[in-house]
């Protein structure tokens, strides 16, 4: 536990270790779950996006494509050209594009991910340190190493929100220090991580005018961040294609609409003509709002409660996802609970400087820091301990998965030694595909084979290449293992496997595929050749336990 006084060497030293505990545990874990075949669809998008970007294809990606309305709504097939800025706009990844063309390997993308969060905590003990003593410093950097919102989207897939924190307290820290241009070149930065990025900076041009700090500078960051969400979505991104009003808009926010697409503006003009939905929409499910707000308070011992600038900044980012709609809105452990930490820790960093509500428009220099009381102390760090807790034990994105089942009834569960088992079978049949041949995939073995032009997931076989011809790809290759283990608890597996089983016999049937090899669940099919006989006789044998 830490002592109540702190030198400020002994700060440093201390949030130094906890940045570096953060860093080896995060990146062996994650590390662990995409080479053990747990990564998913995402990391092999943003993966795809990267690999195509090092070859001049910037943001194409067949993934992307495989998710658009084209696709989804319209009964397209996926295709190489598709451009996913259409989808969400995110400019931002080019600045990690040199990094991945030195290692361009799907994990790389992974310890980028671990790095902005690690550094994002050691600028937030910087920003803390310019108000606070370095004990308080410390423990609100260990709150942020500890809170659910930060270690369950960093356990994740790689995902572009994951540059936030370290952005938003960049900007909050170069405010701070009135570095202006650094200010401003993180405002772009942060613009350019996504199309609603800018709703965090709203929500720091509030605060900065209704606290009076720096009022100007705050109608220009609101100014800016509007007119940029607003045109990007209404303007740029349509010229992508129509996901943003056609798919994401309605999917989200469909409730406030009419018909079958929407702009941004129409959502809000649908909010704004329909209050009592939205006043609705803002409290229910009452339960789980309360738990997400505890979810997001609870690292910091509650204090964003009473801290203004909390509300100013994090209010409006929790309204969009207060707004919205679908079950991945108020889960803590997946990548949008990140977006409302920086103004819940910025906001805590205040209140603790002396800044409350009575007081929100003093100047700083004149508030009365708080002191860091033995109670609260211990208080605080038990708050930390049961994030850590509630972290651990909802394994967030099957990251713990040979610790902690899947599912307790029926128990779904996959030990350490039997996964590892399965490595190298999975590895020697990933081998037999060539680089830059096209394939059809599952989901969990989609990042291992992103790095081409041509992939897709299965039970789709169908693309459109870069002669402008649909065709059907060379390989095809499923863990049909996984989703025999897994189809006992989750509908959406059981309805995978009976959808690719029926493909495989169709497919073979027809002399389109050949069965090339088979083993412990895992097939591979090839197009054009005859199957192996020893491999169907596998595949015919597994298919009679389905």
């Amino acid at each position: 536990m830490p002592s109540l006084k702190l030198t400020k060497q002994q700060g440093l030293r201390a949030v130094t270790i906890a940045a570096t505990i953060f860093f080896i545990c995060t990146l062996s874990l994650t590390l662990h779950r995409h080479f053990t075949f747990y990564s998913s669809y995402d990391q092999g998008i943003f993966n795809q996006v990267f690999w195509n970007g090092t070859q001049g294809n910037f943001f194409q990606s067949t993934l992307s494509s495989q998710l658009s309305t084209n696709v989804v709504h319209s009964g397209e097939v996926p295709d190489v050209s598709y451009h996913r800025l259409g989808q969400h706009f995110t400019p931002a990844l080019l600045l990690w594009l040199p990094i991945y063309y030195l290692f361009p390997h799907p994990a790389t993308l992974t310890v980028l991910q671990v790095v902005f969060v690690t550094a994002a905590g050691l600028v937030l003990y910087a920003l803390a340190r310019v108000y606070l003593e370095p004990a308080i410093a410390f423990l609100i950097s260990l709150s942020f190493y500890g809170a659910n919102a930060i270690l369950g989207p960093t356990l994740a897939n790689f995902h572009d929100i994951s540059q936030i924190p370290l952005f938003v307290f960049s900007l909050l820290l170069a405010m701070e220090k009135r570095w202006w241009w650094l200010f401003w070149l993180l405002a772009v930065c942060t613009l350019a991580v996504r199309e609603d990025s800018g709703i965090t900076l709203f929500g720091i041009g509030v605060y900065l005018v209704v606290s009076r700090r720096y009022p100007r500078i705050g109608l220009i960051v609101c100014s800016l961040s509007f007119l940029y969400m607003v045109a990007l979505t209404n303007l740029i991104m349509p010229m992508f294609s129509d996901d943003i009003s056609k798919r994401f808009m309605l999917e989200r926010f469909g409730q406030y609409a009419e018909g079958n697409e929407a702009s941004t503006l129409d959502i809000i003009w649908g909010m704004v003509k329909n209050p009592g939905r939205l006043i609705v929409e803002l409290f229910t499910p009452l339960g789980e709002t309360i738990k997400y707000f505890l979810g997001q308070w609870l690292p910091l011992a509650f204090v964003p409660v009473v801290a203004p600038a909390s509300w100013a900044i994090a209010g409006f980012p929790l309204l969009k996802l207060l707004l919205g709609q679908g079950k991945s809105v108020l889960a803590i452990s997946i990548r949008y609970a990140m977006s409302i930490t920086p103004g819940l820790f910025y906001g805590a960093i205040l209140w603790w400087a002396g800044q409350g509500f009575g007081n929100f428009n003093r100047q700083l220099t004149t508030c009365k820091p708080r002191k860091l009381k033995p109670r609260f102390r211990t208080f605080w760090v038990v708050c930390i301990c049961f994030s850590l807790i509630f972290t651990i034990t909802s394994n967030p994105n099957r990251t713990l998965y040979f610790l902690i089942p899947d599912s307790i009834q029926p128990r779904v569960y996959v030990s350490l030694s039997e996964q590892w088992q399965r490595v190298p079978q999975i590895r020697s049949l990933l081998n037999q595909i060539p680089d830059d041949a096209s394939v059809a995939a599952t989901t969990y073995l989609i990042p291992h084979l992103s790095g081409r032009r041509e992939v897709i997931r299965l039970s789709e076989i169908r693309f459109k290449s870069d002669r402008d011809r649909i065709e059907t790809v060379e390989y095809m290759i499923a863990d049909l293992w996984r989703l025999q283990r897994y189809q006992t608890a989750f509908n959406f597996d059981r309805r995978r496997l009976a959808a690719i089983v029926t493909l495989i016999d169709t497919v073979t049937r027809q002399d389109s595929y050949g069965i090339t090899d088979f083993n412990n669940g895992i097939i591979l099919l090839q197009k054009g050749v005859d199957s192996n006989p020893i491999a169907m006789q596998a595949w015919q044998k597994f298919k009679n336990y389905l």
